[in-house]
């Protein structure tokens, strides 16, 4: 067997049926599906990334960046819904790849969905930080600013956005069920939040604001118009993978047939119209700008202090004084379920990769009394930690967008292979208008990926060629499908990546000057030279 050997449906589907305590338990109908959608979506794209988003890309034209998104997103969600109603097994877009496109594929896309779903929450978990010392102070109480922000941002470690993913990290090992509806009761605040917001933010909107609608491009790429539009529904994008998140739940679903497309695609249907709406009220209600620096992790408390009547000495009275504290409150469970469910989809995936035999075994032990795989929770609890301690919000934001434009892609491609394939397997729900509906989802996420900055790119191989090590040396020696040790082969593409990574940080550092910034390009530079020797030597003991 190759290292493209594709793993069979049937065995998919009777690990889907497996029962025990060794297995995870069946808890979810389609309504804690949705409310499972909507944990994730709303939450990390209307009160975070929006405001950076807006204030230094595309200012007003923000709406249109969540509908370009949004376009993208039901490409995708509608393959992943078919996917889901065929394979109702734990691991989303890393199990379908293995049964469509084989197990190198599928380990890569395993591997991005474990950036995606790390940064993703502790990209949230720095706006809750920054959220609730917002919340603190309005009750002057002050936090060091040294405890709140990580050392690129002025501080020594973001304690509080650590803290958050330590709790809910706890909570999820006591057991999905109790999760689910502590993120139900949740959900339902946080929609009555958006709505709120709506609501009373719309009679305070001042057309004003939205002149210019889409501000002059600065002269650098991707900071306003065109090229900031496309470039903010890039980074906004990753709000959108709740119903990505709702996959990776199929194997703890009571009916997954019939209730993982309903779940995937009512989340994303709802959470389309109110990020447009919501944005539509956040820029109108305060000017773009004023969601640059910092305070853009926290839009909503921004847009709520400019709600009110201008007095004559030109200070601003808010009309709702006591919505902002109970607003933030709101937010900051709100955000609470976003971490607990990302939490979650990035143990589902570990629980799957580890089945397989890619990583060690430990990552799919099931805990006897709650049956979740708690040493995967415990393993993201401190690599998840330590990314929300020293890691800025906008890195994180950018890294999870791309980890999830290119797990779309590669679903999008999975429905194109499975129908010339499998087009006789049976499925609940099948994708309208193959092949166009999966081309254009993959030219739409391709498109908003190369609007992403560069050193984003750069991030994103660095992590693969990581992961293409782990598989090199690792994953294939111990795949449960027997794959042929294909040492050449793996060598000869760890070396094409490790020369892509190379190349573009050359680029990167010749364009901004090998005087400043420089520390992280020798640091690439000096493993990029380590990894080709190690590969040079790989091929020549594969030779044979």
């Amino acid at each position: 067997m190759t290292i493209f050997q594709r793993k069979p449906i049937s065995i998919l589907l009777s690990e889907a049926k497996e029962k025990g305590e060794h297995t995870l338990k069946k808890t979810l109908g389609p309504y804690k599906l949705i409310a499972l959608g909507l944990g994730a979506i709303i939450g990390a794209g209307l009160f975070s990334i929006t405001g950076i988003a807006a204030g230094n890309y595309a200012g007003p034209a923000i709406t249109v960046s969540f509908v370009i998104a949004a376009t993208g997103c039901c490409f995708t969600g509608l393959c992943y819904a078919e996917f889901a109603s065929m394979l109702p097994v734990a691991g989303s877009a890393y199990t379908y790849s293995y049964a469509t496109l084989g197990e190198f594929i599928a380990w890569v896309i395993g591997w991005d969905l474990v950036l995606e779903y790390s940064v993703a929450s502790s990209m949230v978990s720095i706006s809750w930080s920054r959220y609730i010392v917002k919340l603190l102070e309005s009750f002057q109480i002050y936090l060091p600013p040294e405890l709140t922000l990580c050392p690129w941002e002025g501080g020594i470690a973001n304690l509080p956005a650590a803290f958050i993913i330590l709790l809910m990290s706890l909570l999820l090992i006591r057991g999905t069920e109790g999760s689910s509806w502590v993120n139900s009761i949740i959900v339902i605040l946080k929609l009555s939040v958006v709505l709120i917001f709506i609501f009373l933010g719309w009679k305070f909107i001042d057309s004003d604001n939205y002149v210019p609608f889409i501000p002059e491009n600065t002269g650098t790429w991707g900071e306003y118009g065109f090229s900031g539009i496309i470039r903010a529904a890039a980074i906004v994008f990753f709000a959108f993978i709740g119903f990505d998140a709702v996959s990776t739940a199929a194997q703890e679903t009571k009916n997954p047939k019939r209730d993982m497309p309903i779940g995937i695609l009512a989340s994303l249907a709802i959470c389309v119209v109110l990020y447009v709406l919501f944005a539509y009220v956040m820029t109108g209600v305060a000017h773009y700008t004023a969601f640059q620096g910092r305070d853009g992790i926290a839009p909503v408390a921004i847009a709520i202090d400019r709600m009110g009547m201008l007095l004559p000495d030109g200070s601003l009275q808010p009309t709702y004084p006591w919505l902002n504290k109970a607003i933030i409150l709101a937010i900051l469970a709100g955000y609470s379920s976003v971490i607990l469910v990302m939490l979650m989809g990035q143990s589902r995936i570990f629980y799957s990769i580890s089945r397989d035999g890619l990583i060690p075994k430990l990552f799919s032990e099931v805990h006897k009394k709650y049956r979740t795989p708690y040493k995967s929770n415990l393993l993201f609890l401190l690599l998840i930690s330590i990314f929300a301690l020293f890691i800025p919000a906008n890195v994180a934001g950018e890294l999870t967008s791309i980890g999830t434009l290119l797990a779309f892609i590669i679903v999008s491609i999975g429905i194109l292979v499975m129908r010339k394939k499998m087009p006789d397997a049976p499925r609940t729900f099948k994708t309208p208008w193959v092949p166009v509906v999966p081309l254009l989802g993959i030219l739409t996420c391709l498109f908003m990926m190369v609007f992403l900055p560069f050193d984003t790119w750069i991030r994103l191989i660095l992590w693969m060629l990581t992961g293409h090590d782990i598989y090199m040396f690792y994953g294939s020696k111990h795949s449960k499908l027997g794959v042929k040790k294909e040492g050449k082969l793996l060598a000869q593409i760890g070396l094409g990546i490790t020369s892509l990574l190379l190349v573009l940080t050359m680029i990167h550092q010749t364009r901004i000057g090998w005087n400043s910034g420089n520390a992280f390009s020798v640091f690439l530079l000096i493993f990029s030279v380590c990894h080709i020797l190690l590969y040079i030597i790989q091929l020549q003991k594969n030779k044979k």
